[in-house]
């Protein structure tokens, strides 16, 4: 876990893009909206670690978004964290949440109007709204309806000053699954 935690000492007091938060202000506070949904560990984890992607050394990012953040990091966050040896759930979950935007553009036109300035920003260089065949397809994901909760809390978890337990406590539940996942 040290490994992770270094990625938040490094860049987690950086702004969330756009947003009037810091990453990692962001992360627990998602982190926080799925343990008071009732979601399991997995999905905690999950949570907290959706935009690792974004924290990941600049040699790892195959781009960037006009100062929104890396392109591909939801790919490039489940990859790392695979690769660590966290359960492909954590990962897909991760994976994902991107294409949930894209899917609830596509399906509902009124949660694109909720979307934040930045968000909308972000939207155009992860591809658009979904097309009818790929939002057919993302429906079969085994994690669908947990990708769009994640979804909610990430557009949820912007909240200025919000009081949050503190990193420690999110990444011990990350070392759980952890353990979990390579039992």
């Amino acid at each position: 876990m040290q490994v992770i935690a270094d990625l938040f000492i490094q860049s987690g007091d950086d702004a969330y893009y756009g947003e009037p938060v810091t990453q990692l202000e962001h992360a627990l506070q998602c982190a926080q909206l799925a343990e008071k949904a009732g979601a399991d560990e997995e999905t905690i984890a999950a949570a907290f670690l959706h935009d690792i992607g974004h924290l990941l050394p600049p040699e790892l990012a195959g781009g960037y978004m006009d100062g929104y953040g890396t392109i591909d990091h939801e790919k490039l966050g489940a990859d790392y964290l695979r690769e660590m040896g966290f359960s492909e759930k954590v990962a897909q979950l991760i994976e994902h949440h991107v294409n949930a935007k894209r899917y609830l553009v596509y399906k509902k036109p009124e949660y694109f109007a909720r979307l934040s300035e930045a968000s909308v920003k972000t939207l155009e260089f992860q591809g658009g709204p979904m097309k009818a065949g790929e939002a057919l397809a993302f429906e079969t994901n085994p994690y669908f309806r947990e990708i769009l909760q994640v979804r909610g809390w990430d557009e949820q978890a912007k909240i200025p000053g919000l009081s949050t337990p503190d990193m420690a406590y999110y990444l011990t539940i990350c070392r759980q699954c952890l353990e979990y996942a390579q039992n």
